[in-house]
Order: structure tokens, then C-alpha cells, then sequence
């Protein structure tokens, strides 16, 4: 038998699939049985003959996809598909995010989907889970990717936002609609009481979050202001892809920011011509996939996405086994 025959998780054409389960996790083709850490559209696509998520996560699920065939299962609790024993655990990515673990016949696998360390009041922190092989993002997996705290970063947006005003200026600050922009209205909240105005494509993720009991900043839309409003002094969220759209014309005089962590690295904010950046990310940075890697115990790791030969090459001068699996899974935003 080959090693590779067996691997619990094997990359085929359709994605991560499991042979002992007969099931794939995150595929980007459709197959009869999908395991989904959550709901972003590169790990969450439409086709799969029924969906596997976290509870918390199957309104995400509900609202990016529409009516499915879904099966919800709580944080912990094992399920059997096939000869194996799967179970969900929270990944600190976004609300419902999951890792996904696998065992059959004594040996463990986990794969984590995107996931993060830090403080997060939007979702379940990350759970670390022991296994002897690990399947890791590696969006941010190169040591400059270090975040700073996030709260500090979100009295700098208000900062901004009260510069602007003065300034007789709307910050327009662009964000992923789903996850970002919710971590940062709730951390927001701290800091002050006046709403944030939403692009709709946000405004919908906010309203699913708000309905899952999430805090947040309160936030009125966009399209309900008054015609020729003057949005000077307010801070406004809208996704990446309405830079530079017909969207944009509303507002006569505005900054323009980006949270990313992307923003890390200055060139990217000017390349891209932002007024601001912010570093916000909804990733592990370096230090964190370093100490994940290292607290799972895991012998074997395979990255995924991102930077996956620095990660590599790193885990392998501290003596464990690890390789990259070529995904069709994304970066962030």
C-alpha cells in the first residue's frame, strides 16, 4: 500500500477528501459530502450534495448559499462518517469558524481551515487540538506578518474618522464584508457611541451577526440617507470592490482606508492608493502558526495557501516532517 492510499486526508481534484469518510473538507468541486469550515465563498461553494458546519455557523452558511441540504453539529461533539470519527472546533476565524478533526483507528488528523489567535469579541476562540498531523493555513506565514493589538488599532480608526471630520472628509474604510467588517464595528464599540454608515453587501453580514448576539457598534445604511446628504466627519464600511465604483461618487469628499493585513507592509497601502491602513487580520500571523504548529504536537504538517515554502523550511530546521498541499482556497481579502 502506498503512503500516500494512507493519508486520512488526501488533495484530489474536488479538494481535501477523506477516504475513511468518504468526504471532502472545503471542496471547490462539487461531491456528495462536504465538511465546511466556514462560510467564506473560497472554502463555502455552491453544488455539494449536503453540508456538514458548526451550528453557529449555518446561518453564514444560510445566507451566502441559500437553501441546502445542511446538517449542523456542536462545537466537540464527534460524529461518524464512514470509519471515521469527525468532530468541529473552533478556529477563532470568523463567527462559526471550525477545524475539522479526524480520526480513525487511533490516528488523528486535524485541518484547520483559516484561523487565528487573537482576541476576537465577534467568535469562539481557537482551541488547540492535538493530532499527529496538521493541515495549516499559511496566508500570513512569513515572519514580517506580526499583528499589532487589535483594540489599539480600532482607537486609531476612530482617530481617523474625528481627523476627517476636521478635515470636512468621510472616511471610507473598506473591509470584508464577512467577518472583518464585524470584528471591527465590535471592537469599535469600546471606543465610541456614534454609528458607522454600511455599504448593503455589509450590511447584510452585519444584520446575520447581530442576529446570532454579537455587540456591535450600531450602524445605519448608506442607501437610507438622505439624497445629497453631506457624510463629512462619518465613518463609512464598505467592501474592497467598491473602490473605485459609481458607489463611491456619493460622497464629494472622503479618505480612503483599507484593514487588512496586508497593511503590514507599507508598499501594499500605497500601491493600491489608500489614504490609511490598517492592520487587521483574521489570520494567524508568523508567531502564531509557529506556536500553533508547535502546541498540536503534531510530527507532520502540511501548509496550505499563502507562504507556504517560508513555513516549510522553518518547521523543518525544528525537525518536523512538513509539505504543502497546492489548494484552490484564497488569501484574505
Amino acid at each position: 500500500m502506498s503512503a500516500v492510499s494512507r493519508d486520512l486526508i488526501q488533495l484530489r481534484p474536488e479538494g481535501l477528501y477523506c477516504p475513511a469518510g468518504d468526504f471532502h473538507i472545503d471542496p471547490w468541486r462539487p461531491v456528495p459530502r462536504a465538511v465546511i469550515t466556514h462560510g467564506h465563498g473560497d472554502h463555502a461553494r455552491i453544488g455539494m450534495g449536503a453540508y456538514h458546519t458548526t451550528r453557529s455557523g449555518l446561518p453564514i452558511l444560510e445566507w451566502r448559499l441559500g437553501e441546502q441540504v445542511y446538517v449542523a453539529h456542536e462545537y466537540g461533539a464527534p460524529f461518524r462518517m464512514g470509519a471515521a470519527t469527525v468532530s468541529l472546533h473552533p478556529a477563532g476565524h470568523v463567527l462559526g469558524s471550525a477545524q475539522v478533526r479526524v480520526e480513525v483507528d487511533g490516528e488523528v488528523w486535524v485541518a484547520s481551515g483559516d484561523y487565528k489567535r487573537q482576541p476576537d469579541p465577534t467568535c469562539v476562540p481557537f482551541e488547540v487540538v492535538r493530532c499527529d498531523t496538521f493541515i495549516t493555513e499559511a496566508t500570513f506565514g512569513l515572519p514580517v506578518y506580526r499583528w499589532p493589538d487589535t483594540a489599539e488599532v480600532a482607537r486609531d480608526i476612530v482617530d481617523w474618522r474625528d481627523h476627517c471630520a476636521g478635515r470636512g472628509e468621510a472616511a471610507v474604510l473598506f473591509c470584508y464584508a464577512l467577518g472583518k467588517a464585524q470584528r471591527v464595528l465590535a471592537e469599535l464599540a469600546v471606543h465610541t457611541d456614534r454609528p458607522a454608515l454600511l455599504h448593503g453587501a455589509v450590511a447584510a453580514g452585519v444584520e446575520v451577526y447581530r442576529r446570532a448576539g454579537v455587540s456591535m457598534l450600531a450602524t445605519l445604511p448608506v442607501n437610507e440617507t438622505a439624497r445629497g446628504a453631506d457624510f463629512a466627519g462619518q465613518l463609512v464600511i464598505a467592501p474592497p470592490s467598491a473602490a473605485g465604483s459609481a458607489w463611491m461618487r456619493r460622497f464629494r469628499r472622503a479618505q480612503q482606508g483599507f484593514a487588512s493585513g496586508w497593511m503590514r507592509i507599507r508598499g501594499n497601502r500605497r500601491r493600491r492608493n489608500y489614504d490609511r491602513g490598517f492592520v487587521v487580520s483574521d489570520h494567524a500571523d508568523w508567531p502564531d502558526l509557529m506556536r500553533t504548529v508547535r502546541e498540536t504536537g503534531a510530527s507532520r504538517v502540511i501548509a496550505t495557501h499563502g507562504n507556504t515554502d517560508a513555513i516549510i523550511r522553518a518547521l523543518r530546521e525544528d525537525g518536523i516532517a512538513a509539505e504543502a498541499f497546492r489548494t484552490d482556497f484564497g488569501g484574505e481579502e
